[in-house]
């Protein structure tokens, strides 16, 4: 009796610890974001600290020394400059505006045109560009100021516009689908793929919900006249402006999806396509090339620095219990898979309202890879999945990135709170576009499984 009586008590000291730790880390981090330091230097110094305290001193150090080498070295983030890079030489080249110009031309007399515009210029941009914040300011800076100008309500023009560019996260390539299956083990190529079809039906419904809402409320969007041209000349744009920009997307995918090349190659062969396509416009310039490679090294210093934290941020918490504490948690609960689902959804969801989607990743996947293992679930579909809910977070108030961006490239008489309450309808049908994958996975899983076979 005495025995079982000690074993219950070490074993309750045990959940009692690892509780402690995962209170204390999380307590630390938050109050360092709060703070207003990076989430790069946030999680280094936390790491530094934690590794000192639980792996010892030096040994510690070094481990973190170890683990930020192995995370910069780490083949898998390569395809990540070379897709910022792509969205970056179309923004300053001025490339992208010419494929804006070209759906200007063809899109008839629909209700609510250049927001409908918008949406479909964003989502081919979307399939060139790793960046949504580019999509935005993008979208923002040449779309907005037209769309203002001609009446249209503060609401939509830029609702459409930060919902559009939130869908870059899951049509490729996508920078954060590359991460997240970089820190999880996802297969990059399948996660990557599996993002097309759920982003092009989310971009539908954005253009749904538009005609719709201008035919109900005439006065959202006034009526335009769109140029009358006729036959060739109304098309030629499209065909010399949209269709390179197209093509380079299924040169990725193709390239992927057949095995001909590794993402990294995939991803270094659209960069030499667009840097082609620019040069073939004659748009590419030493000045717009050297801009465009800053912006490049900028974003993905970011995220190589944030990957520093990342391995021994995942170590310390398997080291102190906290992982298989969570794991074992939900594992004795006896709560129904989908229930324990729904709750990991619903955490990224609020999340979202507070926190950057790296951060997000570097603090959820370490407890939901194993409890996505332990439940059984596919993880390409879990990973379109949560990526749809990193997609949410960038246009879900009060702190999303996508929020901040059209704060600045909108003018001043614009406030805050009408940009929060644009995106609302759009974050609705996002949420749909959740559930509908969670009801069918096909929709993530089928054109992977496809392309593979």
């Amino acid at each position: 009796m005495d025995g079982a009586c000690e074993r219950r008590h070490e074993a309750g000291n045990e959940r009692m610890t690892w509780w402690v730790t995962l209170l204390v880390l999380f307590g630390a981090l938050t109050a360092l974001l709060f703070t207003g330091m990076p989430i790069a230097f946030s999680f280094l110094g936390l790491n530094i600290a934690g590794a000192v305290l639980f792996f010892g001193g030096a040994e510690g150090i070094g481990q973190v020394v170890r683990n930020g080498v192995g995370a910069i070295t780490n083949f898998s983030l390569t395809p990540i400059p070379f897709f910022i890079l792509m969205g970056e030489l179309l923004l300053h080249s001025g490339v992208a505006m010419k494929a804006i110009d070209a759906f200007d031309n063809v899109i008839g007399r629909v209700p609510g045109r250049l927001s409908v515009i918008a949406v479909t210029a964003g989502t081919v941009f979307s399939a060139i560009s790793g960046s949504t914040v580019a999509t935005t300011a993008l979208l923002g800076s040449l779309l907005l100021p037209q769309m203002l100008r001609r009446g249209y309500h503060p609401s939509l023009a830029t609702g459409p516009i930060m919902a559009i560019g939130g869908v870059d996260a899951l049509i490729p390539p996508s920078a954060i689908a590359v991460l997240m299956a970089s820190l999880s083990g996802i297969s990059i190529s399948g996660l990557l793929i599996a993002g097309v079809i759920p982003g092009v039906l989310l971009a539908l419904l954005f253009v749904v919900y538009i005609i719709v809402r201008v035919y109900m409320a005439p006065g959202l969007a006034p009526a335009f006249e769109p140029q009358k041209l006729r036959g060739w000349m109304k098309w030629r744009p499209v065909l010399v402006n949209v269709t390179p920009l197209v093509a380079i997307f299924v040169l990725v995918v193709l390239a992927m999806s057949a095995g001909w090349a590794t993402p990294t190659e995939s991803a270094a062969l659209g960069a030499l396509a667009t840097v082609g396509v620019c040069f073939a416009y004659r748009s590419l310039s030493w000045e717009n090339l050297g801009v465009s490679l800053a912006g490049t090294a900028s974003i993905s210093g970011m995220i190589l620095f944030i990957m520093l934290g990342a391995t021994t941020f995942s170590q310390i918490l398997v080291f102190t219990g906290a992982t298989d504490g969570i794991v074992a948690l939900v594992s004795d609960s006896q709560l129904a898979p989908w229930a324990v689902l729904a709750t990991m959804l619903a955490i990224l969801l609020v999340l979202g309202c507070f926190l950057d989607q790296i951060a997000i990743l570097l603090i959820t996947l370490p407890f939901y890879m194993p409890l996505v293992q332990l439940l059984g679930f596919d993880q390409i579909w879990f990973g379109v999945l949560y990526l749809i809910c990193m997609q949410l977070g960038l246009i879900t108030p009060p702190f999303g990135m996508l929020l901040f961006t059209m704060r600045g490239v909108a003018p001043p008489e614009i406030t805050t709170r009408q940009i929060y309450r644009a995106v609302v309808p759009y974050v609705c049908l996002g949420l749909l576009m959740l559930a509908l994958v969670a009801a069918f996975p096909a929709l993530a899983t089928w054109l992977p499984a496809a392309l593979k076979s």
